[in-house]
């Protein structure tokens, strides 16, 4: 047991989070009073760095198979490390603390390749993920203990090892008499439903599929590079979806399966992308980021009208992620599902950009107190379990 568990009722922490959209680190130093569900949370600063042009194009090459390699795996995984541990230094810096009161870190990691299914008729490749940004390079270059890869004790047990933050997303936003989905959209979207007064056996959660990184790719390749994504929605509010393209985007088998079920960039990535632009080349651009963004609204919108809401009372939506700044994204989402109150994490007084790393220092938490941190009924996972691996300074 770790000495600070007996005597600490209040930690202070740093929760560092790396989504699939490959856009950079972002850091959450937060301040965690009591444990569990009842964890009261306090965002004391944010601190976010972009990656450079040149780290996002090798990432992306680390997550193509077709050109990846171990050399590359093997290098950025403590190129990342370090760069994480930067960005937990920065963070404690502009907060005008000092690391020796940080009592921990917690890092998502920069997921290289997440596999929930195994690749049948091949005996060595089984469910499994993997995420790169070393754990004992964090520890030893802060001087602070650090937890994380946190997917792979899901997976062990039986899950999917995603989605993670539904236990955050219990402690932030659970509601006496609304009923909430919680929709991260970073690359990838996915989504967290509390019933009102939820507790942990009733929540449900799963990935709704492409997020950002459709449309971040497609404004990508059309500004030849000088965009990275669709500041605002505004380029989309320029274009009309075709609705015919979109009707038949809609039929992807992902989008039938049941949850538990997750998804990532090995799907909606690069490859998914490039295809999708070579069928709507005959387009104008706008009309292009304008379908792609519905896309991402409908396959929101047709998770929550066909998966959640026959199973329990919805009363909010609630984004947050990159997305959560896309008007347009929002302005569909609202007019596809007008029963309920489309809003912001940030409208309910939680950052929409820290969600996410105040979560992963809660799930850090729980890891250092032995507490379960999966959610089985998200996952699939056979039982509740600790999630986390920890390295010291």
């Amino acid at each position: 047991m770790l000495q600070w568990e007996n005597d600490k009722s209040v930690v202070t922490a740093v929760g560092l989070m790396s989504g699939t959209s490959l856009d950079g680190v972002d850091a959450a130093i937060v301040r965690i009073e009591g444990s569990g569900l009842e964890s009261q949370v306090r965002l004391l600063h944010f601190y976010s760095k972009a990656y450079d042009d040149a780290l996002r194009g090798t990432l992306k090459e680390l997550c193509d198979p077709q050109r990846s390699n171990v050399q590359l795996v093997c290098g950025l995984n403590a190129y990342l490390g370090e760069l994480f541990a930067d960005a937990a230094l920065k963070a404690v810096e502009e907060a005008g603390m000092r690391m020796e009161e940080i009592d921990f870190i917690s890092s998502h990691g920069q997921t290289a390749w997440h596999m929930p299914d195994a690749v049948p008729g091949v005996p060595h490749l089984p469910s499994s993920t993997l995420q790169l940004g070393d754990l004992s390079v964090i520890a030893k270059r802060t001087g602070v203990i650090a937890i994380g890869d946190f997917r792979p004790a899901d997976m062990a047990v039986g899950g999917q090892g995603a989605p993670l933050v539904p236990y955050g997303d219990l402690v932030l936003f659970r509601h006496p008499e609304k009923g909430r989905l919680l929709q991260n959209i970073g690359g990838i979207g996915n989504c967290t439903v509390l019933p009102p007064n939820a507790s942990m056996h009733q929540l449900l959660a799963f990935d709704t599929g492409p997020g950002n990184m459709v449309i971040d790719s497609l404004v990508h390749a059309l500004s030849d590079g000088r965009l990275h994504y669709d500041e605002s929605g505004k380029w989309a509010a320029e274009g009309t979806a075709d609705e015919a393209l979109l009707q038949e985007l809609m039929t992807h088998p992902y989008f039938r399966l049941p949850p538990p079920k997750s998804t990532g960039r090995e799907m909606f990535g690069a490859e998914y992308a490039v295809a999708l632009l070579e069928r709507v080349s005959h387009l104008p651009p706008a009309d292009i980021i304008a379908t792609a963004t519905a896309f991402t609204a409908h396959t929101i919108a047709d998770a929550c009208r066909k998966l959640v809401m026959p199973r329990c009372q919805i009363d909010e939506v609630i984004v947050s992620g990159g997305g959560a700044h896309n008007k347009t994204l929002l302005s569909l989402l609202q007019s596809l599902l007008p029963e309920v109150n489309v809003t912001t994490a940030s409208a309910l007084g939680v950052n929409d950009d820290a969600k996410e790393a105040i979560i992963f220092a809660l799930l850090g938490h729980a890891c250092l107190l032995g507490h379960n941190n999966n959610v089985p009924t998200a996952t699939g996972a056979g039982r509740p379990t600790v999630m986390g691996k920890l390295a010291l300074p």
